[in-house]
């Protein structure tokens, strides 16, 4: 068995990522200094107040939406919850459809609802042809991740956005003026993809600070103008009322700081990703019987995930874990469920397969020598 390296190599930021140095420090005197509730009527509360609006405005900036469209939350999972919820509860007699590959923080509360899954193909990507048969006369809400968290694949957001606009206009023909609304959750997408809420056709976005360098427990629901949310967080009327509780000021000043340098950095990171992963992926596949799941045209330049015939993936992270390399079988939200992996299944793989299945997601602290020797002790593990 390899040994363990004097530096470990972390392979997760799928799950977790380190907050950017300038991240910490912008949020630094939140937690001191400017410490005051927002809502207060004195000067030192009102220039925190502020602050959030600033903050809020970055946010809308990437998001070419209005300040007023943009609502903090604590992380993605309650922003998705958010959607779901907020949508549907001011509609009860209607359905709303998913795509197979939704996160849990989607799929769980709209199981509470009627509702359809849509599709996918052995690659991830919907089916946009079995999302229309979903849709009916009573769909209120469409649900597709931008992109996904376990195997990467990017979702043609924009068809799906033509296609509900489409479908939209014939149902106004006929009389039917219940909305049709698409939700997209871009937690993943946020470091490598354009999030400019018109270009992408969406009505409502939800983005994770955790995930971007940011501080966890920060999010945000972008809530295109016009669009009404049952209220789900009752109490102080902030944040529309939408979401009521004092706002969390230093996670939204650092998930603003966060997002701003993700943004301004995706192109490059991206490039800089892509090499990498071709170069992990051509030496993974060279593992007799390797399979790589998700799609190799559109996917995310950070994520690689496989499949290795015959290995117990639970085994191998233990061994990769012990030789210095930090990977993981799926979500780590779903990580103490011993339910095969609703995504996998939805691709097409049977249970055999799915525990024979391995995520690494890599980084901005990720480099090409990291890599290098993670092929090497993966090759001597399974060999």
């Amino acid at each position: 068995m390899p040994k363990k390296t004097s530096q470990t190599i972390y392979l997760d930021y799928a799950a977790a990522t380190p907050m950017d140095r300038h991240v910490l420090d912008a949020m630094k005197l939140y937690f001191t200094d400017k410490f005051y509730n927002p809502s207060s009527t004195y000067m030192a509360g009102r220039n925190v107040k502020q602050d959030l609006d600033e903050a809020r405005s970055k946010i809308a900036h990437w998001l070419g939406a209005r300040p007023s469209e943009i609502i903090f939350t604590a992380g993605g999972t309650e922003a998705n919850n958010i959607a779901v919820h907020g949508v549907m509860q001011n509609h009860p007699k209607a359905n709303l459809v998913i795509s197979a590959v939704e996160h849990d923080s989607v799929l769980e509360p709209a199981s509470e609802y009627e509702f359809q899954i849509a599709k996918v193909s052995k690659q991830g990507r919907i089916d946009l042809s079995d999302l229309a048969s979903k849709i009916d006369d009573q769909t209120v809400l469409v649900c597709v991740m931008q992109a996904n968290n376990e195997i990467g694949t990017i979702q043609p957001i924009k068809e799906i956005s033509e296609l509900i606009h489409k479908i939209r206009n014939e149902r106004l023909k006929k009389g039917n003026e219940l909305p049709l609304l698409l939700h997209s959750d871009s937690t993943q997408a946020a470091n490598y993809l354009d999030l400019h809420v018109a270009r992408l056709g969406v009505d409502l976005l939800s983005i994770n600070g955790g995930k971007i360098y940011g501080p966890k427990q920060s999010g945000v629901l972008y809530l295109k103008g016009g669009i009404s949310l049952k209220s789900t967080i009752l109490g102080g009327n902030q944040e529309q009322g939408i979401r009521s509780g004092t706002q969390n000021v230093p996670a939204a000043i650092g998930l603003a700081t966060a997002l701003d340098i993700a943004q301004n950095k995706r192109n490059y990171e991206a490039k800089r990703l892509q090499k990498i992963q071709k170069l992990f992926i051509d030496g993974l596949l060279k593992i007799p019987g390797a399979i790589i799941n998700g799609s190799l045209k559109t996917r995310l330049p950070n994520n690689v995930h496989l499949t290795l015939p015959g290995i117990d993936n639970e085994t191998l992270l233990i061994q990769l874990d012990e030789a210095g390399v930090m990977a993981a079988a799926g979500s780590a939200c779903s990580a103490s469920s011993e339910e095969p992996s609703k995504v996998l299944r939805a691709i097409g793989l049977d249970k055999a397969e799915i525990q024979s299945s391995i995520r690494f997601t890599m980084g901005r602290r990720t480099t090409e020598l990291e890599i290098k020797k993670t092929l090497q002790i993966l090759l001597g593990l399974v060999s």
